[in-house]
């Protein structure tokens, strides 16, 4: 069994925990996931399955979409709603206004320099920040820059201090830190109360299996699993003869006159081989599965 399957990670789970279940649940002995997502979130993870593995590299690069809630009034120590409490804050009248909350959150659209929260798996000095933190220790964490391509106001609970938004943004953005950010222009204090990731790239939410769904239907999962070619069907196509083919497939080199870049590759029966990378106009083997 190989191919990209779309969980729905609960609450409570770290990635390489939804990992394991995955595996044991569909009784494969190889998959890894896409990119980290917080144990307190929920939402789309894709799981690369056999030698889908293969696929990280370009996966872990896309674009995600959030819908974030954040609590306002209380700043605590892990940016979430698991960390402990280390400020208070008033809140102004004027922060839980619909218009003031929407040019708030159209300020932070575009590219930017974000730090990344100490409580992370951000390795400085060959160690990773959350053990910084939780000896107490400070370091100094290099900004990262990226970008928020969209945020839109989803809901205001003015009884429980609460604002949701949605946000599509960048690989590498920190939604706890944003949400603190957001709360710090509103004049107070803040912390991601709740999270869900609805979209990584083309993979969506509503086609995510529970670990439920998994079990009640892994006779058929196959019926579920994305393919690659499925995966790159923007790229353009290459087809090889059965000589070139041969070549391909052994890791030779071949001249080829075409654009550098990554293609699909395709045999005369148009069987898909996988992917191909053509770069100063020779064609070499990429992932092939």
């Amino acid at each position: 069994m190989q191919g990209i399957l779309i969980v729905n990670k609960p609450k409570g789970y770290t990635s390489q925990d939804v990992v394991s279940k995955t595996k044991k649940i569909l009784d494969v002995k190889k998959a890894g996931h896409t990119g980290t997502l917080d144990p307190m979130a929920t939402g789309v993870l894709p799981i690369l399955i056999g030698n889908y593995t293969k696929l990280s590299k370009y996966l872990i690069e896309h674009n995600k979409t959030y819908i974030a809630k954040i609590k306002l009034g209380e700043k605590r120590d892990t940016g979430d709603s698991e960390g402990q409490i280390i400020q208070t804050k008033s809140i102004a009248e004027d922060s839980l206004v619909e218009e003031n909350i929407k040019k708030v959150l159209e300020k932070f659209e575009g590219k930017q320099n974000q730090i990344p929260p100490i409580y992370s798996a951000i390795k400085v000095n060959g160690k990773k920040l959350y053990e910084y933190a939780r000896e107490g220790k400070k370091v100094e964490v290099p900004p990262r820059q990226i970008e928020i391509y969209n945020i839109e106001l989803l809901n205001i609970s003015k009884q429980e201090l609460e604002i949701e938004f949605e946000v599509n943004c960048s690989k590498g953005t920190y939604i706890r830190v944003l949400c603190e950010d957001i709360a710090d222009k509103l004049e107070t204090v803040g912390y991601m109360k709740e999270l869900t990731r609805i979209k990584v790239d083309k993979f969506k939410l509503e086609d995510a299996l529970t670990f439920e769904e998994l079990e009640s239907n892994k006779e058929n999962i196959e019926k579920c699993l994305i393919k690659m070619e499925d995966v790159f069907s923007n790229l353009s196509k290459i087809t090889l003869n059965k000589r070139k083919e041969e070549l391909f497939l052994n890791g030779v080199m071949l001249d080829f006159q075409y654009e550098d870049g990554l293609y699909n590759i395709y045999n005369t029966s148009n069987n898909y081989l996988g992917t191909g990378t053509v770069k100063n106009k020779l064609l070499k083997r990429d992932v092939i599965l």
